[in-house]
């Protein structure tokens, strides 16, 4: 399994070999000794989801949890493809308001590990998309956050036009960066 930090260290790109042989592959696609060996330190995943998507353009975020329950992600797409993006939303971060994002496919086998602090979305690049992702902690609507997937602020480039991109009511209209009310402190651990 290889671990590599994306521009924003804290976002990780893990990508799981694959053996393979006459009758298919195998490949291990989560191993949480690894993680903490690559320096995630967001506990244990508790919950698993998987999620489908009918056609390309489909806009899912960009969410997040405050705290108590927060959530680390980790995502990856089991059928087409999908760009996947965290923002960091961490007050007085180098980073904050910056995004990163990776093309997350059934044939590149990549995952995205989105900690705590990020507000997270994902925009489906091929038509019938299915994506599983593992969360530290459990849904809590009470909890939700979200963050305008189209803020100027950000210039998030989903690769798919924006007219072209479908997403919800509630994540159309919800908060541009300049009014988010962050509860995520930036600690730089010294």
């Amino acid at each position: 399994m290889k671990i590599t930090p994306m521009a924003i260290p804290e976002v990780l790109l893990i990508t799981p070999a694959r053996h393979g042989d006459e009758r298919g592959w195998f490949s291990e696609t989560f191993r949480q000794s690894a993680l903490e060996e690559a320096g995630f330190t967001g506990g244990s995943f508790v919950q698993d989801n998987h999620v489908r998507s009918t056609t390309r353009g489909i806009l899912r975020g960009l969410h997040f949890q405050k705290p108590p329950h927060a959530q680390d992600k980790l995502l990856r797409c089991a059928r087409g493809t999908i760009l996947d993006v965290a923002v960091d939303i961490r007050k007085g971060s180098p980073t904050f308001g910056q995004w990163v994002g990776a093309e997350l496919s059934a044939d590149n086998a990549a995952q995205l590990l989105v900690p705590k602090g990020f507000a997270h979305a994902y925009c489906t690049l091929t038509e019938e998309c299915e994506v599983l992702y593992k969360v530290t902690d459990y849904y809590a609507p009470a909890a939700e956050g979200a963050l305008r997937w189209n803020d100027p602020a950000l210039a998030i480039d989903w690769i798919v036009p924006a007219r072209e991109i479908s997403t919800n009511e509630r994540d159309g209209k919800a908060s541009l960066l300049a009014n988010l009310d962050t509860p995520f402190v930036y600690d730089d651990g010294a």
